[in-house]
């Protein structure tokens, strides 16, 4: 019974992570300051906000200088996954933003072998092509945010990427520990950029909404969500984890429409688009799952039995 009990507060947990991720999207469209400045203050707010966390937790930041390059490195791609994110949520809407970043599946699929040296798959070149069909589909319906599905597609390429080393360097290190170092990666190349291009002399003045919403989206939507996303992965399953991961542009897209309401509203072809990759995403968990791959063994068994 206990244990019950434990296993729905995980899954509300992860759910309601899932949503506050969601919500990024919405703050990205409510803040008025650009891409730029907005990652700048995000990544400073989330390296503050895990720092104190782990000073209060007397946890171990100690990390070989080879590896903290890298995470640094893994840092500077997070940085520029955002800015493209939350520039494409600029120059078109949330729901662009959200369904262009939700092809990270399809970039995944095809680096991850490159970097890995592996084989493509026969599954993930199915997967591959339903998400092209997705992109081309919302390309043809709605040329006139061309421009901020591009960047949204280029911040997909970049999340693809960070995922993958990440996958390996979280197999050598804490995940809080790597995510400390990355928001630190991601602030030292937003203050170089910013730096070199006079971007602290202008653009930086927050109104006081911009200041809450950048607080949220620093301290709950990242590192508070971080942390308690690790925490739940210690009682549920990776397919459950990403599953319910793979709902945050639904929960973005919902969120946004009540939010802005018709400055949200699209043509059906994007819907069309957007279905057809987000059930390509769900397919591709689903057949790459542990459950699907007993239920697939139990049939062969009763096929062979009978035969």
């Amino acid at each position: 019974m206990f244990k019950h009990l434990a296993l729905n507060r995980n899954v509300l947990a992860l759910h309601g992570t899932v949503l506050i991720w969601g919500f990024t999207g919405v703050l990205g469209n409510l803040i008025s300051i650009d891409a730029v400045h907005l990652v700048w203050y995000r990544v400073l707010i989330a390296f503050m906000g895990l720092l104190i966390y782990m000073i209060a937790r007397r946890q171990n930041m100690r990390i070989n200088l080879r590896d903290l390059l890298l995470i640094l490195g893994v840092g500077a791609i997070i940085g520029l996954h955002w800015f493209f994110f939350f520039q494409s949520i600029k120059v078109a809407n949330v729901s662009v933003g959200l369904v262009s970043i939700s092809s990270v599946t399809l970039f995944t699929a095809i680096l991850e072998p490159i970097f890995h040296k592996k084989k493509l798959s026969k599954l993930e070149i199915v997967i591959g092509i339903m998400i092209i069909a997705g992109i081309l589909t919302i390309f043809s319906f709605e040329s006139k945010y061309t421009l901020g599905i591009s960047l949204g597609l280029v911040g997909a390429i970049c999340a693809s990427i960070f995922s993958i080393m990440n996958s390996k360097l979280v197999k050598r290190h804490d995940p809080k520990l790597i995510s400390l170092y990355e928001m630190l990666g991601a602030l030292i190349v937003a203050s170089l950029y910013l730096g070199a291009s006079s971007g602290f002399s202008t653009g930086m003045t927050l109104s006081k909404a911009d200041l809450v919403y950048l607080l949220i989206l620093g301290l709950i939507c990242t590192s508070v969500a971080y942390v308690v996303a690790v925490d739940v992965m210690k009682e549920l399953s990776a397919f459950r984890v990403a599953l319910a991961t793979n709902l945050e542009p639904i929960y973005g897209i919902l969120l946004a429409f009540m939010i802005f309401g018709k400055a949200e509203h699209m043509t059906a072809g994007f819907y069309l688009g957007g279905f057809i990759i987000i059930g390509a995403i769900f397919l591709y968990s689903y057949l790459r799952s542990e459950a699907f791959t007993l239920l697939r063994k139990k049939r062969l068994g009763k096929g062979s039995f009978a035969g």
